[in-house]
């Protein structure tokens, strides 16, 4: 199984970058997928997932600017982003195979893409 995110690149600050997953050796259909970032000295953390009953679930920080969303038929997994600021700054990660657990711990996934670097100016 293999998981190739795209799409990452330099933003200004209030700009939008829509990142993609391809999703490849598997087909994941509606199972759960999500994004993770990992920003720089921090650890990864939780930023998006279209869960298995078709809801949505967002840190608090993603809440209201980034839009994550799924093409089951082409395996892929997106993630919208609008009203980017520096802090945005970061490898975004998708990931999939949850094998159960919280939905927003980096432990709950089997499989990871390798990252896309997302850079945001001010």
């Amino acid at each position: 199984v293999q998981l190739q995110a795209s799409g990452g690149g330099l933003v200004q600050a209030g700009g939008s970058l829509k990142l993609s997953c391809a999703a490849s050796g598997r087909t994941f259909r509606d199972a759960t997928m999500a994004w993770f970032r990992q920003r720089p000295g921090k650890e990864r953390e939780f930023v998006a997932a279209k869960k298995d009953d078709s809801t949505r679930e967002y840190s608090d920080d993603a809440k209201g600017r980034f839009f994550v969303s799924r093409d089951t038929a082409k395996n892929l997994l997106y993630l919208e982003m609008n009203s980017l600021r520096p802090e945005d700054t970061a490898v975004y990660y998708c990931a999939a195979g949850r094998r159960g657990g919280n939905i927003h711990a980096s432990a709950a996934y089997v499989f990871w893409g390798q990252g896309t670097l997302v850079t945001v100016s001010s």
